[in-house]
C-alpha cells in the first residue's frame, strides 16, 4: 500500500490550536492546485482494564497501555497497539463489542481525527481536526501525507522530506503561529518491514499521541 507520514501541528510558544489556524491550513492546501476529495475519519480509543470483577493479581496480567484504532483505509479491521510490549494486533471490527460484553476492558477516552482529503499529483493529503467524541472542542490538527507510487520507507524518504520542506515553506509564507511536525516512529521495534502497511499507520498514530501526552499537549 502507499506510504504515508503522519504530521501534527505544533503551535508556537504562547499560542494555541484553534479553528482559525485549521481554516488557514486548509486554505494553504487548496492554494496549491489540489483536487478536493471526500471526507476521511480515523478513531482512536484508549482502554483500561475493567477492575470491577477482577482481582488485583489478575489485573497485573492485563496491559494498561492498550490503544485501539480504526483506519478509513481498512474499514473492516480494528487495530490494537501495546506500546510497552511493542505489539500491533489486527482484529475484526466486532472486537470492541466483544470486549465490552466480556467486560475485560472499557474505553477511557475516544478521539476522532476527521477532515477532507486532497489530491496533488502523486500525493494524497488528508487534513483534519483532532477532537474527543464527548466534546467538539479542537484538541489538535493533523495531516496525513501519502505518496501513492512507492511503499518502501527507505526509497521514499528523500521525496517525502522534499515535499515536507516545500509544504513548510508554503505555511511559513502566511506567517502562521506554528509548523507541522513529523515524529520518527521506530517501526523496527514492532517488527515491521520496509514496505508500508496499515500497521505502520497504527504505530505512527501511537507515537504521535505518546508525544502529545508527554508534552502536555492533549
Amino acid at each position: 500500500m502507499p506510504l504515508k507520514w503522519l504530521l501534527f501541528w505544533q503551535p508556537n510558544a504562547g499560542t494555541t490550536v484553534n479553528t482559525q489556524v485549521l481554516g488557514e491550513i486548509t486554505q494553504c492546501v487548496e492554494s496549491i492546485n489540489t483536487v478536493k476529495g471526500g471526507r476521511w475519519k480515523n478513531t482512536l480509543n484508549y482502554y483500561r482494564p475493567n477492575s470491577r470483577d477482577q482481582s488485583t493479581a489478575n489485573l497485573a496480567d492485563y496491559p494498561r497501555d492498550l490503544m485501539g484504532i480504526t483506519l478509513q483505509e481498512q474499514p473492516d479491521k480494528y487495530y490494537f497497539i501495546i506500546h510497552g510490549q511493542r505489539i500491533v494486533v489486527e482484529a475484526d471490527t466486532m472486537i470492541p463489542m466483544i470486549m465490552e460484553k466480556l467486560q475485560s476492558y472499557r474505553a477511557r477516552v475516544s478521539i476522532n481525527f476527521e477532515g477532507y482529503q486532497y489530491q496533488l499529483g502523486d500525493f494524497q493529503l488528508r487534513v483534519g481536526k483532532m477532537v474527543t467524541t464527548t466534546a467538539d472542542s479542537l484538541k489538535g490538527i493533523v495531516m496525513e501525507m501519502e505518496y501513492l507510487p512507492i511503499s518502501s520507507l527507505d526509497k521514499s524518504r528523500h521525496i517525502m522530506e522534499e515535499f515536507l520542506d516545500m509544504w513548510q515553506e508554503i505555511v511559513s509564507r502566511r506567517s502562521m503561529p506554528g509548523r507541522f511536525m513529523h515524529i520518527e516512529a521506530n517501526f523496527a521495534e514492532y517488527g515491521l518491514p520496509d514496505n508500508y502497511t496499515s500497521h505502520h499507520s497504527v504505530v505512527q498514530y501511537g507515537a504521535m499521541m505518546n508525544h502529545l501526552l508527554s508534552t502536555g499537549r492533549n
